[in-house]
């Protein structure tokens, strides 16, 4: 039988078929931030969906810690309200029964000594009385100028030492750092309490599951190999759009910016999945060393200043509905260069990518909301038709689409029924909503899963990060010089400046 780290037997699991779920052992995870809109939309549902799977144990355990003087019926009825409206599996009275039986609540400051021992003590109490053998993972929901002083207090009062076979992990939330100097800082600061090895940086893209299939296109298939280099693509698009403003987030997002929300993190990761070789497995630390080796090989195309854009959005319309340009949304600073939309061209010097350009864009209150992965491959070196006969036809392309209707397309030219020779663009669609009759888990899920299990291959290391700041630190640098970012009408694709980022190439972007 396989045991877990505490020598927990699993009578579900037979190691020989990796068919069957993975269920985590005995363990508890205490979320900090328990009060905000993560915990409340994503983190509380996605653990009642996992225990509704059968993927946690009798013996887990939640904990919150909060100012709120709540109870641990309170903190009880608040996560039953959260699973109640956004539970992803249905609600199940006798699952809610069973999992609420574990819930604690802490009140306390950050920064108050005795809240943590309060919390040691409940953590010590759990062992005893759910059997969670030591194993406790914290969740740091929280900004990210607090996470030193977290950090430090869990190594104070000692709930960061492992004794004997129990493990402590932390999770930690982006924005890990907003430059490359402070992102070391910070590494350095969690490392000095908690080993790499422990250590699970969310980047919750890394958990949807149209991403993992990037990997099962890539290399479970000999169909695409071949194709998937500089010989036959042109360019990659990796595009992550969003048709919402800021709304209440004016505050948060104001000196953040969509390059270092949206760029730094999620769609490099993605850029690293796309254009990584082939590991030698996918243990995480083949994975990471892959993802590492196309990231440190990574640079701007210069010059900067007309390979990058950014803008901030005006007023325009969103579908039917007329919305507010960004400097007048609630909270928000009329004087502030923060921008909302960025784009930025990369190449990957590497003999599978070289002179590949992979342009990488992000915005708010765009077209529409959709994140993709578009491969655009060169056009044939000679087309033995008339122009008339292909003057409709663009270039092929593979498109991974994460996010909403997930799924690939592949584009091509077929010849249009008739007596005479014309080819036009024809879609071949994979849907993963008619593909499979299972749905797919939330993101969430899968990576709060791996925590418990101590998979990280999903979570991005230090060096890593790192190396994703010593990217983006260049451009953020530049615009820094440059003043206001452009402006685009809400409902757009964004400003002027990106549509002639390419055009100086001869290249446009698409239009999911």
């Amino acid at each position: 039988m396989p045991k877990g780290p505490t020598g927990w037997t699993n009578p579900l699991r037979d190691p020989r078929d990796k068919r069957l779920p993975r269920i985590a052992g005995p363990s508890s995870l205490v979320i900090f931030g328990v009060t905000g809109d993560l915990a409340r939309k994503k983190l509380m549902p996605a653990i009642y969906d996992l225990a509704n799977r059968g993927l946690l144990p009798p013996s887990f355990a939640l904990i919150g810690f909060g100012r709120r003087d709540w109870t641990d019926e309170d903190f009880a009825g608040v996560v039953h309200d959260a699973v109640r409206e956004h539970t992803r599996t249905g609600f199940r009275e006798e699952v809610w029964e069973r999992l609420a039986e574990g819930f604690r609540f802490v009140q306390g400051t950050f920064d108050d000594d005795d809240s943590f021992d309060r919390l040691r003590d409940t953590l010590a109490r759990l062992d005893v009385e759910r059997g969670t053998d030591g194993n406790h993972a914290f969740y740091l929901s929280i900004p990210p100028n607090a996470f030193p002083t977290v950090c430090e207090q869990l190594d104070r009062s000692g709930l960061a030492k492992v004794e004997g076979d129990s493990w402590r992990r932390v999770v930690i939330e982006k924005p890990f750092g907003h430059d490359l100097q402070s992102a070391k800082e910070l590494n350095a600061i969690v490392n000095s309490v908690f080993p790499e090895s422990s250590v699970f940086r969310i980047d919750h893209y890394l958990g949807k599951e149209t991403v993992q299939n990037i990997l099962a296109l890539r290399f479970a298939n000999q169909l695409f190999d071949p194709l998937w280099s500089s010989h036959y693509v042109d360019h990659v698009q990796i595009t992550m759009a969003e048709d919402i403003g800021l709304g209440g987030r004016a505050g948060y997002y104001d000196g953040i910016g969509a390059a270092r929300d949206v760029i730094q993190n999620h769609l490099l990761q993605l850029m690293a999945l796309v254009a990584m070789e082939e590991p030698i497995s996918f243990e995480p630390k083949q994975l990471q060393a892959e993802k590492i080796k196309v990231l440190s090989a990574t640079s701007n195309i210069l010059p900067i200043a007309e390979n990058t854009a950014r803008g901030q959005y005006g007023p325009g319309w969103q579908g039917s509905q007329k919305v507010p340009g960004l400097i007048d949304e609630e909270g928000f600073d009329p004087d502030s260069t923060t921008e909302t939309f960025a784009a930025i061209a990369l190449e990957v010097d590497s003999r599978r990518w070289a002179g590949v350009p992979f342009y990488l864009r992000t915005g708010k209150r765009l077209g529409r909301r959709v994140t993709e992965i578009a491969l655009v491959f060169k056009r044939a070196p000679h087309l033995p038709f008339d122009k008339t006969m292909t003057e409709e036809l663009s270039q092929n392309a593979l498109v991974i689409r994460v996010q909403p209707d997930e799924g690939i397309t592949m584009r091509f030219g077929s010849k249009v029924p008739a007596s005479s020779m014309e080819v036009r663009d024809v879609n071949m669609d994979f849907s993963y909503g008619t593909a499979f009759t299972e749905a797919s888990p939330e993101a969430y899920e899968r990576l709060i899963l791996d925590v418990l299990l101590g998979e990280p291959s999903l979570f991005p290391v230090n060096e890593e990060v790192e190396l994703s700041w010593e990217i983006l630190d260049p451009v953020l640098e530049h615009w820094a010089s440059e003043g206001r970012p452009d402006e685009y009408e809400s409902g757009t694709w964004g400003p002027a400046s990106a549509e002639k980022m390419l055009a100086r190439t001869g290249r446009a972007w698409r239009r999911p």
